[in-house]
């Protein structure tokens, strides 16, 4: 089976006072870092038991999860065939600054894939005082980029929620210039392959009817960046199992909703069955409120958690080994 704990900073200005905080501008504001340090606790507690162990353990140490994603390469060149048959599942997870060292799992969805949606609306550029010579790709631009709200809200449903955030927008430099072209982005969140097909389709449509009504054109580009994350229901199942056994149902809980981020261990689950799962490990006394969330500079961890998170790993793996 194959454990997996990446690594990567932020370009992020860390904030948080320690003693030992970034000074070079990047950061570990999502705790990859503890990821790291946590999977070679794991490593180092089943190798110690390594003459009992009932199978092998592949342990995953992934760069680039942020972006441009490390996942795709390290499966690429080969990650599933290192130790000679390919796992038979695959666990990981990710770090909150919650306190109270809880863990938190669900089967199904349990993070968003994560698309960009690209618009540029040509036309042709003309005097400002005189938009009837030109073809002006703005008021296209402005009526997608409202439409696309209604749409999210019209064509999917809410039980099966689309998240499509428009991030940025580029026209002319000019104040008296029709501009040629205007383009906008959007970051879309997806939380089924169903959505996940229909949603660019859908825009494109969209896109190309609100073009046709001012007599200009449409391109529209959709990009990929991570699919859902999907966990499958009897490795999740196992994984809640196994965490209750060691820590106690207090400290273990079943999600209710996925979050909407993204993860790149989704490449994964989609060649693997397994699961990734949530641990919370803010300080105590610090209220998550104040002291920040993921990609915050002011995002704080308890360190003295990582014994509990290298046991999870090792005890999952052992556990999933266990069961064949």
């Amino acid at each position: 089976m194959l454990l997996r704990g990446d690594m990567d900073g932020l370009p992020v200005v860390e904030q948080t006072g320690l003693d030992y905080a970034s000074t070079n501008g990047a950061m570990h504001a999502c705790g990859h870092d503890l990821h790291t340090a946590g999977l070679v606790g794991a490593a180092r507690l089943l190798s110690a038991r390594r003459a009992e162990l009932p199978g092998t353990v592949v342990f995953m140490f992934q760069p680039g999860e942020e972006g441009p994603g490390g996942a795709a390469p390290m499966l690429a060149e080969g990650l599933l065939d290192v130790a000679g048959q390919r796992p038979v599942a695959a666990y990981g997870l990710h770090v909150a600054p919650w306190p109270g060292g809880r863990f938190a799992y669900r089967p199904g969805a349990a993070m968003a894939g994560a698309s960009s949606l690209t618009v540029t609306f040509h036309g042709r550029g003309g005097h400002g005082s005189q938009p009837h010579t030109a073809q002006d790709p703005v008021p296209a631009l402005l009526e997608f980029g409202t439409a696309l709200q209604s749409m999210v809200t019209r064509r999917f449903n809410v039980f099966d929620p689309v998240v499509a955030s428009v991030t940025t927008l580029s026209a002319g430099e000019a104040g008296n210039v029709i501009p040629g072209a205007a383009r906008l982005g959007a970051s879309v969140r997806i939380l089924s392959r169903e959505n996940a097909e229909l949603f660019p389709r859908a825009a494109r449509e969209l896109a190309e009817g609100v073009a046709a009504a001012h007599g200009v054109r449409a391109e529209v580009q959709w990009n990929v960046l991570y699919p859902v994350t999907v966990n499958d229901a009897a490795e999740a199942a196992l994984a809640g199992e196994t965490l209750t056994a060691m820590f106690g149902g207090e400290r273990v809980a079943l999600m209710p909703n996925p979050p909407m981020g993204s993860e790149d261990f989704s490449f994964v689950l989609d060649k693997v069955p397994g699961c990734f799962f949530f641990f919370a490990c803010g300080p105590e006394g610090v209220d998550p409120a104040t002291s920040g969330a993921n990609h915050s500079p002011t995002v704080l961890f308890d360190d003295a958690l990582l014994g509990d998170q290298a046991a999870a790993l090792a005890g999952i793996a052992w556990e999933r080994l266990a069961r064949g």
